[in-house]
């Protein structure tokens, strides 16, 4: 399988295995370890009707996910401690895990795969969501 989704070429999608990617280029992202960001991505897709945009899961040490949202859309916004935004910028490099579509990615996988090149995250959205979540019995530990 190669990294399109219907007509739509992803180059920044490896073809096997995973990349990490520049954040901030593509696009940024932001992280949410545990339970917590499980929790984050089940609301995401029940608020958006099952597409909340791309979403990555790792399922390995604190368990991470990792939501990819537009670049340049989480510098200038407030994050409450448990989420932690990735992006570029003077003196701030971060770098994003990407796994392929298919084959042997482990410990990512696509929680919610891309459907197309502009289609990402909602960052107010998002950010809404984690700052109502803020608080609650999801410490983000897992």
């Amino acid at each position: 399988m190669d990294t399109q989704i219907g007509e739509v070429n992803l180059d920044w999608i490896p073809l096997s295995g995973f990349h990490l990617r520049k954040a901030g280029v593509q696009f940024d992202a932001v992280r949410i370890e545990g339970d917590a960001g499980r929790c984050v991505a089940d609301l995401m897709e029940e608020l958006t009707g099952g597409d909340p945009g791309p979403i990555v899961a790792d399922a390995a040490g604190r368990r991470p996910v990792y939501f990819l949202v537009p670049p340049r859309s989480t510098s200038h916004r407030p994050w409450p401690e448990l989420a932690q935004p990735f992006n570029s910028g003077p003196g701030k490099v971060s770098y994003v895990p990407v796994p392929a579509l298919c084959g042997h990615t482990w410990p990512l996988s696509w929680r919610c795969a891309p459907s197309g090149p502009d289609r990402f995250v909602h960052t107010p959205l998002l950010n809404s969501v984690v700052w109502q979540l803020r608080g609650t019995s999801h410490s983000g530990d897992g």
